[in-house]
């Protein structure tokens, strides 16, 4: 019993995710709208959801750097947004130097808070509640308070088309496509552990590991097949598998990465022994900036338009995202992919109660339930571990 025990609160996250797809999908069948797993509803969660899992990879960062947030984004996809609207639909400027200048944006505003919050110390709460307005006026004050629309179509390809483009030819390309990210998984998982090993490094379980990649494998299989039913694989999904692996190597395997972990866990501790906190808070906020930029980018390409409401709630969304994905409040704790889950528990939760017709304020009060939920397991757990 304390084996299981063991295997179902090291996977506790992944079994919540699965419980609430399949209560969600029992209760859209009995009412009648269909089904969750439609292949064209799974794209649309893919395709809703992207700008969350952009935004909360980079939130990670930031929350594992003692615990801070940033209450900008939203705000700064809309002011990103703004700028994309003018500079490839007003401007008519090449579609390539438009994507560039907004991406050093993006870079700059969160050089500007990394810069208040790194060497000058003013709290992040405070740096980025006043970015929060400040971008968003900004923003308003771009567009005019006019919506900007449309996007050209060589604009749109790079985040709402398909691969492969024609719909003939998806099964094959996107099964065969599936087929070869099964293998590199379990490829990776079992490299993975026996370099674990022969290091003398402390490893998983071998039957919670199992556990983990069944349940990884069989949504990988199904996903695949799903996205195979519909046009293929969306290019944006291919954007945030990049994403992903990028930033999980990143965290993972790289000297600055578990800087990052040993700053969150203790910041003297960390000074003391040679890291430039100050620098890595800041990089911190940078590389949210640019992410924010990304999402922003993905956000006006779906959308095919730059509005002034762009970004309403991002941020809570991405926040919430990540402590239910498993990130500390108190820094120092978190995954990239405990961010991606928590995201993708949120779409679910999302999508399932807007096919269900739950009023939007109904859905808003779960999701802050949900949200508070995963504090305070935070928090009881920390305090069992004292």
């Amino acid at each position: 019993m304390t084996h299981i025990a063991e295997l179902l609160k090291r996977n506790s996250l992944l079994l919540a995710l699965v419980i609430v797809m399949v209560l969600f999908e029992l209760m859209i069948r009995a009412t009648g709208h269909g089904s969750m797993f439609s292949p064209q509803n799974f794209t649309n969660i893919i395709l809703q959801n992207s700008y969350v899992i952009i935004l909360a990879i980079g939130m990670l960062f930031c929350i594992i750097c003692m615990g801070n947030i940033d209450l900008s984004v939203g705000s700064i996809v809309c002011l990103i947004g703004a700028i994309a609207g003018n500079l490839i639909v007003n401007m008519e400027l090449n579609v390539y130097m438009s994507i560039a200048l907004c991406l050093l944006a993006g870079i700059l505003i969160g050089a500007w808070h990394g810069f208040w919050i790194a060497y000058i110390r003013i709290p992040a709460f405070i740096v980025t509640l006043a970015g929060m307005m400040l971008f968003r006026g900004v923003a308003l004050l771009v567009l005019n308070g006019l919506t900007i629309s449309p996007f050209p179509p060589e604009y749109l390809q790079y985040f709402t088309s398909y691969i492969p483009g024609k719909r003939a030819d998806a099964f094959g390309l996107t099964v065969a496509v599936t087929a070869v990210i099964c293998i590199c998984y379990l490829v990776a998982v079992i490299y993975s552990r026996v370099s674990k090993i022969k290091k003398g490094y402390q490893v998983e379980e071998l039957g919670s590991l199992i556990f983990k990649v069944i349940l990884v494998e069989f949504a990988l299989i199904g996903s695949g097949l799903l996205l195979a039913n519909n046009r293929g694989i969306p290019v944006v999904l291919v954007l945030l598998a990049v994403i992903v692996l990028v930033y999980s190597f990143f965290a993972n395997e790289t000297t600055t990465g578990r800087r990052v972990y040993a700053l969150g866990g203790n910041e003297k501790a960390a000074r003391l022994s040679g890291v430039n906190t100050d620098r890595l808070l800041f990089l911190a906020y940078v590389n949210m900036g640019f992410l924010s930029a990304v999402a922003a980018l993905v956000c006006v390409a779906r959308f095919n338009s730059a509005a002034p409401t762009a970004g309403n709630g991002y941020e809570l969304d991405a926040i919430g995202s990540c402590f239910i994905g498993g990130a500390s409040a108190y820094g120092g704790v978190g995954t990239v992919g405990g961010a991606v889950i928590g995201a993708i528990f949120m779409g679910v939760l999302n999508n399932g109660m807007s096919i269900l017709g739950i009023d939007a304020n109904w859905q808003r009060t779960v999701k802050g339930a949900v949200l508070l939920l995963a504090v305070v397991v935070d928090v009881l757990s920390k305090k069992r571990g004292r």
